[in-house]
């Protein structure tokens, strides 16, 4: 089970929102790449950047943040998501060391797009599917789709994506527990490695996400639990490694 510690980009500071509110952030710290090092000091085996910027304008606002991060921890891999919409976009990241970029809005209005870079970028690509109620949001989660999550992220797989980051849009910044029933069904659903996003508060989650993992469960994103302090990533990266 990875354990990826979050830092979302917005105006050049590592900030948190509340169910994808650009109105409702807080920032956590001036020097986005200062905290990166201190969660891979904690452990940290991959980092979760988002452009928030990015992903409400369509294209990157914070690469160079990005750019810099990946060359302070040059021996972590990196998953980027936010505003990836092209090709161009794609290249200019994986040349600055970013080891997987995510696709959200663009893998659900194109899905053509994700084959596409498949071939393209192979294990390099990751889908971000961010739900509520099985629908899937887009545009920073300020519209639902009609698409169904599940059949989405079944879609994805035949693509040849190499993971699904699956969001709960309504637990995300709230700090009222993982999804973890909704995240196990849609692992159950398809045969690439799903990673669980929103809602993870303390331990216990940490602890029944672990319990979930031979459902195929790769890894859990976490976010305001660890700059609020009700998880310790030391902590809980001791634990997972005491499971393996």
């Amino acid at each position: 089970m990875l354990l990826i510690p979050a830092i979302d980009l917005k105006d050049g500071k590592c900030v948190r929102l509340r169910q994808g509110r650009m109105e409702d952030s807080t920032v956590f710290s001036d020097d986005p790449v200062a905290m990166a090092e201190r969660w891979v000091e904690a452990g940290a085996r991959r980092l979760h950047l988002v452009d928030l910027n990015g992903a409400f304008a369509g294209k990157p606002q914070n690469a160079d943040v990005v750019r810099r991060i990946a060359a302070a921890c040059p021996g972590v891999p990196i998953q980027v998501g936010g505003g990836i919409r092209t090709e161009e976009t794609i290249e200019t990241y994986l040349d600055a060391g970013v080891q997987f970029v995510i696709i959200g809005t663009k893998a659900v209005q194109e899905p053509h797009f994700v084959s596409d870079i498949c071939l393209n970028f192979p294990g390099h690509v990751i889908v971000g599917l961010d739900a509520r109620d099985g629908r899937v949001a887009i545009d920073g989660w300020s519209k639902l789709s009609r698409h169904d999550v599940v059949d989405l992220a079944q879609r994805f797989e035949r693509d040849g994506v190499e993971a699904i980051v699956y969001t709960d849009i309504g637990r995300d910044g709230m700090l009222q527990g993982v999804n973890v029933d909704a995240t196990v069904k849609l692992a159950r659903a398809v045969s690439i490695p799903v990673i669980a996003s929103g809602g993870v508060t303390d331990m216990n989650d940490v602890r029944a996400l672990c319990a979930a993992r031979g459902e195929g469960i790769s890894g859990v994103i976490l976010g305001r639990a660890l700059y609020e302090g009700t998880l310790d990533l030391g902590e809980a990266q001791r634990y997972v490694d005491d499971l393996a």
